[in-house]
């Protein structure tokens, strides 16, 4: 038997034993436990900072001048929603990868995320309008960087980051705004 023949004969065996089984189903499971976490980390930032912002509505926001481009306030809710699902998706894609700039991305995308979810308690909670505007622009900032870093590791994930790109940079016109009238 030639050495390729025996390899794939040997490859083929191996397939079938409990132990390659065993294996394969906990890389299943551990990918599978990548997504679920993947899709739920961002939803829960969003979640609890969601907390801040049903309190500040009625209470504060509904009082401050905004500009007239201001949405309405039931509009976020579905917005962000769909935006932490898309970041969600775009931690997964890089999150599978072995690679370094995989790892880096993943790392990167957890900082974001840190100011992504204090930006909310800031403006909300705290009612800071200029500490919020100096969060959101590192957010920005750190978006452009991951949408570069990420497209090194897959495209797909870059392109998903777009339109969370486009929301912060309105969310950061509307902070800008909401601080100078107020």
């Amino acid at each position: 038997m030639g050495s390729t023949a025996w390899r794939w004969s040997l490859a083929m065996n191996l397939q079938s034993t409990p132990l390659y089984k065993q294996f394969y189903f906990c890389y299943y499971v551990y990918k599978m436990l990548k997504f679920i976490l993947s899709l739920i980390l961002p939803q829960l930032a969003g979640a609890i900072g969601a907390l801040f912002t049903v309190k500040a509505i009625p209470t504060w926001y509904m009082y401050l001048n905004k500009p007239n481009f201001s949405p309405p306030n039931w509009l976020f809710g579905p917005v962000w929603l769909t935006l932490y699902l898309m970041m969600g998706i775009a931690l997964y894609l890089n999150w599978i990868k072995k690679t370094k700039q995989a790892k880096s991305n993943v790392r990167l995308f957890f900082i974001h995320l840190f100011f992504n979810f204090i930006w909310t308690p800031i403006f909300f909670g705290a009612k800071s309008l200029s500490t919020s505007l100096i969060v959101i622009v590192i957010i920005w900032v750190m978006i452009i960087m991951m949408i570069n870093n990420f497209w090194k590791v897959n495209k797909i994930s870059a392109y998903l980051l777009i339109t969370y790109l486009l929301l912060v940079s309105f969310a950061s016109l509307l902070n800008f705004f909401v601080w100078k009238l107020n």
